[in-house]
């Protein structure tokens, strides 16, 4: 689980070192900027992020298929998510740039925040085939039981991201622009090195490359379930940044830090959730269920204190990080604080996020997406508490505001826990075989 877990953790941190390196860039070039990462960045990670069934999905195809010793079926299973990830990416890229500023618009932000998120937006959306495609070739890797390969591609990346962002912010001058065409760089000379491990893999097999649309489409019938899942989540996530955009800049500007760190954290869980999802598959696809429940105990033992460990660091640190993102003390007060409130809730964190990568491994996709929804009915009312008195929070500062919202977004959890807490003390999800 070690040999798993910690190259995956390293890998998994990328994606938000990305944005924290945006955050951090941007964040000085102003708060109408930083306001306006928050919006194209929560626009940009659903566009992209809906789709991360084809990492996990794939995963779960992958290891049950070498559980069973058909090695060759299970890197045909990932060539179907590659092709699927190719096309899904392309169809996605075209709707954000075209439509960039309506999106942008409905989150209510103020008219220099909105512009400022359009143009990241548009920029960003030329990355998303990359996005996705390294999606489908994480999974494939995963699946065969490979972390250390997306590791060496994050670090590359993200090298390579934090280097184009500086000297196209400041060295080129191109301002919150240059910062999205450096991700969308980085993005995709990630994805054009993990297809070449991919594909020399299925030449080694003899797996043949061209796209069957019989497959592709029985892998996208496969997503599905994750995808609404996915899509419950990204809607909460969105529900709450339009409420911090309710209660004006200064909140929301510091609620888009805060939650690129709780991205971070979150990633950095679910690195035992990426070895359960590939260890889950392969025992079931193997028929070792007393394997398979002796893996989720010990996996919820090492997320639990994982979780502690992460909130400690984050209460440490609250009033150090925010110096990092901004230079207006508004913003560094009200994220200092909701910081803390982000550090309590990390214990919770890291048992969701292990249940839930112990479910995917499984092929749970049905339940997984029926409870997150649930979830979410029983979240957006908490929520729209804190948006019907958004007046009267603003009145009584950034700072109160913010650490309501976080509290409720804690809450959030809480009730993932519980829904999911409950399915994995059944034994429905424990089907076996291929």
């Amino acid at each position: 689980m070690l040999r798993l877990a910690v190259p995956a953790f390293l890998a998994l941190v990328a994606e938000p070192l990305f944005l924290l390196a945006d955050s951090a860039i941007v964040g000085h070039l102003g708060t109408d900027e930083l306001a306006g990462l928050g919006v194209a960045s929560a626009a940009l990670l659903t566009a992209a992020n809906i789709y991360v069934f084809l990492a996990y999905g794939t995963t779960a195809l992958v290891a049950r298929q070498l559980g069973a010793g058909r090695e060759a079926q299970a890197v045909g299973a990932g060539i179907d998510g590659v092709w699927l990830s190719l096309g899904l990416g392309a169809v996605t890229a075209v709707v954000v740039a075209v439509f960039a500023g309506p999106i942008c618009d409905l989150f209510g932000a103020s008219a220099a925040a909105a512009d400022e998120a359009t143009i990241y937006l548009r920029i960003s959306a030329f990355g998303i085939p990359g996005m996705l495609a390294v999606l489908a070739a994480t999974g494939v890797l995963r699946g065969f039981q490979d972390t250390r390969t997306p590791l060496v591609t994050a670090t590359l990346g993200f090298t390579c991201n934090l280097l184009l962002n500086v000297v196209l912010v400041y060295g080129v001058g191109l301002g919150i622009a240059g910062s999205a065409l450096g991700t969308v760089l980085a993005q995709t000379g990630m994805a054009a090195g993990l297809l070449v491990v991919v594909l020399r893999r299925a030449h080694r097999l003899g797996t043949p490359l061209r796209p069957h649309p019989g497959r592709v489409l029985a892998a996208a019938l496969f997503g599905i379930p994750l995808l609404v899942r996915t899509l419950a989540l990204r809607a909460a996530v969105l529900a709450s940044t339009w409420v911090a955009a309710e209660l004006g800049d200064v909140p929301l500007a510091a609620h888009q830090v805060a939650m690129t760190i709780f991205g971070f954290l979150a990633f950095a869980l679910d690195a035992l959730a990426i070895a359960a999802q590939a260890l889950t598959g392969k025992a079931l696809g193997a028929h070792d269920v007393a394997g398979t429940r002796a893996m989720t105990r010990l996996m919820l033992w090492w997320g639990w204190w994982m979780g502690v460990v992460l909130g400690a660091g984050v209460a440490a640190l609250h009033t150090v990080l925010p110096v990092l993102f901004t230079g207006d003390p508004r913003v560094r007060d009200a994220l200092a604080a909701a910081l803390l409130v982000l550090a309590v809730g990390q214990p919770i964190a890291g048992l969701v996020f292990v249940l839930d990568g112990v479910l995917i491994g499984a092929g749970d996709g049905r339940a997984l997406a029926l409870l997150q929804v649930l979830v979410l009915l029983a979240y957006l009312p908490l929520l729209w508490l804190v948006h019907a008195n958004a007046a009267s929070l603003r009145a009584d500062g950034a700072t109160h505001a913010l650490v309501l919202l976080w509290w409720t977004f804690t809450g959030f959890m809480a009730l993932r826990l519980v829904a999911l807490g409950l399915r994995a003390r059944s034994d429905r999800w424990l089907v076996t075989g291929a």
